[in-house]
């Protein structure tokens, strides 16, 4: 292990003498095949020794053993890694899995002195293999593990609800659908059941909805719904409700086992691969006094949490839902669960004129820069939050430009209605900057009487709101609360680790990635050269290469040479000569202005000759386009609440003697996700973290990720591990001001 400024990084990772075996139980979700990958390919890279344990889908096979839930099984199951000098378990499944898991570690000592008492393995193999170390990792499209914020396969399933959802929309607007999922217009969970009477207060928003001429209801039923008494809420029984009081043709679709098909989405092939590079590390660093530990999601950060501290959380979570303290079970499902379901309330329900606050505050919302899936979900979500706290809300057509020729609109609660599973940006988006008509600008905040300013864009938006804080000693129209929300494809918004768009855009990638290495099944040893948008930032190229299992990605951040091309080609050269077939290389578009596609294209042709051919496509602007995966839905909706909330505090701290007045560094901020949390960053301060002839972050935390693309590649590397390594403990509540951003 080398350290350098305070840096750890893994050098020579060893894992020599040790064998860790893999093995996936309970429930079959998308993602686990990453995982086994990863633990597999990370366990090799460090010279340990690898096991599967079938059955125990998956490729490995998923499944729930009886025998082993009786002591017999167990010592059974001793015997078999003692037999192969197994001490390193890494398990993915679900809470009852892990649990099992941790037993069968407590009683290791025990089962190992029995195995000795029963001649089947002697004194000399007990002392040798007497610690047996776990790591979980949880595998569940459940997501009702407490710990963690996401489990690999909750995104998976997210998608193919949304898929179904979105693929009824038509049929939708005249019929009323149920979905046996877990969240949209009426949403009823066990977490939170609903109050007394709630059958007539449904009907009546189906009512009111129809009556306003929408035909749209869609309603989705958890499985496990129930009422405030306990009794079981089903889709049929909604069904049925709605048909007797309101006569409404209605149909049931239960989606069942199509949300564990299908290919894993980027985020959960991502998240696997993370959690498994991570489960390794930490079978290495553990010693005989370290707790089993499962490998989490928090915000962005992979962390150490003690297994069962988490498994306890997650069963006070039933006990609390079977003793009705439902207020309960919501929040020790963690703050981001907690979020949603605020969040959803908030956004789904509006309340009577007359229970809204009367604020007199004008705020305008507008998109910058190119478009990008989940803009339309961020602006509906700031419209509704901004009315439900009495703004006005106006919207601004075609960013800055329609902002100084005046297309502008006021824009209400049911305008917004559906915008959520739009793709692009309905508000029109274009990249004009501001400087060049500041005048006409303040100009129009002036006539509509504009307090406060909502920019969801990319780095033109970014630019554009530094444009108007150096105009505000000029129009004081300029000195009101601004916010940005970060959202482009290309992910390089200074001061956001995530931006609104770059999940859509990795899951066009994965799944193109996906096509064009099938078309090649019917062929042998063939490369593919993918080029991804980014400008500047190879993000799409990177976590893509990741998501996509690519062989290299070439990308602007990290010089490449022709040595480095030579040295490429050579791997994959020794590559075909195993059974793999097909290799994937990556290429951010400006990584290089000499090496382009077509060269190292014609490189690699010619490099290959006698051992592959080659194949190249740009993907082009079908990473922008197309319905918002779930994680932009979800991102861009919380984000944009949270961006409004904070326009709210600031209009009532700078509101003075009748009007706003806002022109401190802290009233013009980005929104940005930082590790665990959401932070407000002033837009003043990220100038010095921003290279702005290459448009993107002088520091940029996904470059940590290549590594690990490397190793999974079977490339030797050097692996930064500062931010691994430390046991964390599950905590209930977190402070406000440092409150992670679920990813979904």
């Amino acid at each position: 292990m080398a350290q350098t400024d305070n840096k750890r990084f893994f050098e020579n990772l060893s894992g020599a003498g040790k064998a860790i075996a893999v093995l996936t139980s309970g429930g079959d979700a998308q993602g686990m095949n990453a995982a086994v990958r990863a633990v597999v390919r990370m366990g090799i890279y460090v010279g340990a020794k690898v096991y599967f344990v079938h059955e125990g889908g998956t490729v490995i096979g998923s499944a729930r053993c009886k025998d082993f839930r009786m002591h017999e099984g167990r010592l059974k199951a001793a015997h078999n890694l003692v037999q192969r000098g197994i001490t390193n378990l890494c398990v993915i499944g679900g809470d009852g899995s892990l649990t099992g898991a941790n037993l069968f570690r407590e009683e290791w000592s025990g089962l190992l002195a029995e195995l000795v008492q029963q001649g089947l393995i002697d004194e000399e193999a007990s002392q040798k293999y007497s610690a047996l170390h776990i790591v979980g990792m949880v595998g569940s499209i459940d997501n009702d593990f407490c710990g963690t914020d996401m489990t690999i396969g909750t995104d998976s399933a997210l998608h193919r609800i949304i898929e179904v959802v979105d693929a009824i929309m038509t049929t939708a607007q005249s019929t009323v659908f149920y979905l046996s999922v877990c969240t949209s217009d009426w949403v009823l969970i066990p977490e939170m059941p609903p109050e007394d009477g709630w059958e007539e207060k449904m009907c009546q928003k189906l009512s009111a909805t129809r009556s306003r001429g929408s035909r749209l209801n869609i309603i989705i039923v958890a499985e496990g719904a129930i009422d405030r008494h306990g009794k079981a809420i089903t889709s049929s029984i909604v069904k049925d409700l709605v048909v007797q009081r309101l006569g409404f043709d209605t149909r049931v679709t239960i989606l069942g086992h199509v949300q564990r098909g299908g290919t894993p989405s980027a985020f959960d092939r991502i998240l696997a691969s993370r959690m498994g590079v991570e489960a390794v590390l930490a079978l290495l660093e553990t010693t005989a006094n370290t707790p089993a530990c499962v490998v989490s999601l928090c915000g962005n950060q992979s962390v150490r949490l003690p297994l069962m501290e988490c498994v306890q959380m997650t069963q006070q979570v039933q006990k609390a839902m079977d003793e009705k303290r439902f207020e309960e079970a919501v929040q020790l499902r963690g703050r981001s669960f907690e979020n949603n379901l605020k969040t959803y309330k908030l956004l789904a329900h509006r309340k009577p004129e007359s229970e809204l606050p009367q604020s007199n505050f004008n705020v305008a919302v507008l998109n910058v820069g190119a478009p990008a899936a989940g803009m339309n979900a961020a602006v509906r979500s700031a419209v509704r939050v901004g009315i439900s706290e009495g703004h006005k809300m106006f919207a601004v057509s075609d960013g800055f430009e329609g902002f100084y020729k005046g297309q502008i609109k006021e824009i209400k609660w049911a305008d917004v209605g559906g915008w959520t599973g739009q793709g692009g940006s309905l508000l029109g988006t274009k990249r004009t900057l501001p400087a060049k008509h500041i005048d006409k600008i303040a100009e129009q905040m002036r006539k509509y009487n504009i307090n406060a300013l909502l920019v969801i864009g990319g780095f033109e938006a970014f630019l554009g709101i530094m444009e108007l804080l150096a105009a505000r000693g000029t129009y004081e129209e300029l000195c009101v609360p601004m916010v940005m929300v970060p959202a482009t494809v290309s992910n390089n918004v200074p001061g956001s680790d995530l931006s609104i768009g770059a999940d859509t855009a990795l899951n066009a990638i994965t799944v193109t990635c996906d096509r064009i290495k099938q078309s090649a099944s019917g062929t042998k040893h063939r490369v593919f050269i993918i080029e991804t948008m980014g400008g500047y930032c190879g993000y799409l190229a990177s976590v893509g290469g990741l998501a996509a299992g690519a062989d290299a990605a070439y990308i602007f951040e990290e010089p490449f040479d022709i040595r480095d091309l030579q040295s490429n080609v050579e791997h994959l050269t020794e590559k075909m000569k195993t059974s793999i077939q097909r290799g994937l290389v990556l290429r951010n578009e400006n990584s290089n202005e000499n090496y382009t596609t077509d060269f190292i294209y014609q490189l690699y042709s010619e490099e290959g000759k006698g051992v592959f051919d080659c194949r190249k496509n740009v993907l082009g602007h079908m990473q922008q386009g197309g319905a918002p995966s779930p994680f932009d839905r979800n991102f861009g909706t919380k984000i944009a609440a949270k961006a409004m909330q904070w326009i709210s505090k600031k209009l009532n701290e700078s509101y003075r003697k009748g009007r706003v007045f806002a022109n401190t560094e802290d009233s013009a901020c980005l929104l940005g996700m930082r590790r665990r949390a959401l932070v407000f960053q002033p837009v003043v301060q990220l100038r010095d973290e921003t290279d702005f002839v290459h448009r993107i972050p002088k520091e940029q935390w996904w470059l940590k990720l290549r590594p690990l693309m490397k190793i999974l590649a079977k490339y030797k590397t050097s692996y930064d591990i500062s931010d691994s390594g430390q046991l964390e403990h599950v905590v209930l509540n977190r402070p406000k001001q440092s409150e992670a951003m679920a990813a979904i």
